[in-house]
Order: C-alpha cells, then structure tokens, then sequence
C-alpha cells in the first residue's frame, strides 16, 4: 500500500529542490530523512516535512512496518507564479517572477 504526502505552493522554485528529490528517490524513508538532514539547501528543510507528513499518514493508516517504507516517487511540479514589476532606465519595466512549487511524495 502506499502512503502520499505533498506541499502544494511552497515558496520556492521547483528547479532549486528537484537536485535534492533525485538524491533521495528511492531511498528508504529513514535514510532519506538522514541525508537530507546534512543539506544545507532550504528546499531539504521543505522535503524533510513532506517525508516526515508521509511517514505520519502511513502510522495513521496503520502500516505494518514504518523502519521498510521507501520513497518510490517524489515529484516536485511548477506552482503558479506572483508576477511583480521592478522599473528599469529609460520607463522600462522588467517583470519578476516569484516562483512556487508542488512537493509530492509516496511511500511505499
């Protein structure tokens, strides 16, 4: 049975946390957590929860054996973006995306 978790909008851009979601995929579930302890990357600090929430779920729905579940797929998707606008010489405005990601994971 497998057991899901995600963080839809987080506030940071998919790109910088997907690096971190190849390292632990596949992984055990306690490894993962171990690894991504050590990351000085936010975006580990994010995954970490996610993982941990998955692990939750899995102890509510009552798992056989918490210590086995492994991390089979875990997708980080683009989220909407805040567009802003900064001026620029010469009344020009250049547009700022604020990036948002979908954090899922899923145990196994």
């Amino acid at each position: 049975m497998s057991y899901v978790a995600k963080h839809r909008f987080a506030r940071i851009s998919a790109r910088k946390v997907r690096p971190l979601a190849t390292m632990v995929r596949g992984k055990y579930a306690d490894d993962a957590l171990n690894m991504l302890k050590y990351q000085p990357e936010r975006g580990a600090r994010m995954l970490e929860k996610v993982i941990r929430s998955a692990m939750g779920n899995a102890e509510d729905l009552r798992a056989r054996d918490i210590s086995t579940l492994r991390v089979i797929d875990i997708r980080v998707d683009g989220g909407p973006m805040f567009k802003r606008i900064r001026p620029r010489a010469r009344g020009m405005a250049h547009v700022i995306k604020r990036r948002s990601a979908h954090i899922s994971v899923k145990l196994e």
